[in-house]
This record gives structure tokens, sequence and C-alpha cells, in this order.
């Protein structure tokens, strides 16, 4: 239950979804306006690429998938259980996600298209990860299940149920740290193209950081 969750998890939240918010701008930006934060418009892409047997666009679409496939395969080898627990290796799984953006940064600014297939496998880990600690309640990359649920509290409102306050506010947290890490990613993109991906990067090391040094404190 999100109301069990303890108190820092909607920062966290903010900050995953400002995240996958900015990877995801860029990945429009500059990715063929290919997102690589969620994968039902690339999923409709290579269905629509199908009947064209365009083989160099149905390799890539298919390695989108597949590396976010795979990227959420490491976050469930890493980590265990459904619910957040000091102590696992949500460092780890961060950590991992900050290498695969640095690394599809290089190979983006080196001119290959695999950084692609890493900026994906970094959203699929990063999925992954908030679905684990949250019960699969969560998603930070992508605000489409966040609005449905919005609108389903609306409705129970207007039905007589009283507002999960809670809920409320760890959803609008998401919304808006996803929002503005898009307008960040445009505008980081405009002034510095692939590099732009070292910010969330970056963002992702001071996380796994952050949270090492505070299982520590607290274990």
């Amino acid at each position: 239950m999100i109301s069990q969750l303890p108190k820092w998890v909607e920062l966290g939240a903010f900050f995953l979804a400002l995240i996958a918010g900015c990877v995801n701008a860029i990945g429009l930006l500059g990715f063929e306006h290919q997102s690589v934060s969620h994968l039902s418009g690339t999923a409709t892409l290579l269905g629509a690429e199908l009947p064209n047997l365009s083989f160099q666009k149905i390799f890539h679409l298919v390695g989108i998938l597949l590396s976010f496939l795979g990227g959420a395969g490491i976050a469930g080898f890493l980590l265990h259980g459904s619910t957040l627990k000091l102590g696992r290796h949500y460092d780890t799984a961060l950590f991992i996600e900050s290498t695969l953006l640095f690394v599809s940064s290089w190979l983006l600014i080196s001119g290959s298209f695999y950084g692609h297939f890493l900026a994906s496998a970094a959203c699929g880990l990063q999925n992954a990860l908030a679905t684990t600690y949250s019960g699969a309640i969560i998603r930070t990359t992508h605000v489409t299940g966040i609005f449905t649920d919005l609108g389903i509290m609306l409705g129970s409102i207007f039905r007589g149920q009283a507002l999960e306050s809670r809920k409320a506010k760890l959803f609008l947290f998401i919304i808006f740290g996803f929002i503005l890490g898009g307008m960040s990613g445009a505008l980081l993109y405009t002034e510095i193209i692939f590099k732009s991906l070292l910010i969330p990067a970056s963002v992702c090391l001071i996380m796994a950081v952050a949270y090492r040094v505070y299982s520590k404190s607290h274990s």
C-alpha cells in the first residue's frame, strides 16, 4: 500500500520521473522522434514497419524492445520482493542505470545508434526498479497509468469516497517530475545534443550514492 511507504518515497519518485522525462525528450528529439522510456509507440512502429520489410528499421525497433526487456531483467535479478526495504540493491541498480546512460551518451556522440539501445535498457531497468519497490503501483518512466489512476480516483470522489491524499500527492510528484524532465531534456538537447544524457546519468549516480549513505546510516 502507498500509505505504508516511507515519507521520502515522493522525493525519490520525483527524481526518477525527472530522469525518465529527460531521457525520453532527448529520445524524441534525437532518436528519429522515437520514445525509449515506454514501448507502446515502439511496438506500434514495429508493426507498421513489418509489411515494408525495412530490415534496418525493424532491427533497430526490435533492439529497442529487447534492450528495455534486458534492463528490466537486470532489476529483476538484483531486487527481490514487492515492497521497499532498506538494504536491497537499489543503489546498484541506479549505478548500473547511470553507467548505461553515460555509455549511451558516448556512443551517440560517436555516431553509433547502439546508444539508443543502452538508453532504452536504462529506462527498462528504472521502470522495473520502481515497480519492484512499490508493488507495481508506481511507474516513473511514463505517466499513462498515473493519469488513469488519477481519473479513477476522481470518479471515486464523485461517488462519495474520500480522497486518498497520499496517493494523489505521489502521483502529482511523478507527473510534475516527468514534465519538468521533458522540458529539461528538450532545452539541454538544443544546446549540447547527446551530451545532454550526461545530466540524467549524473542524477542517477547521485541518487545511488545518496541511497547507499542513507541505507548505511539507518541499518
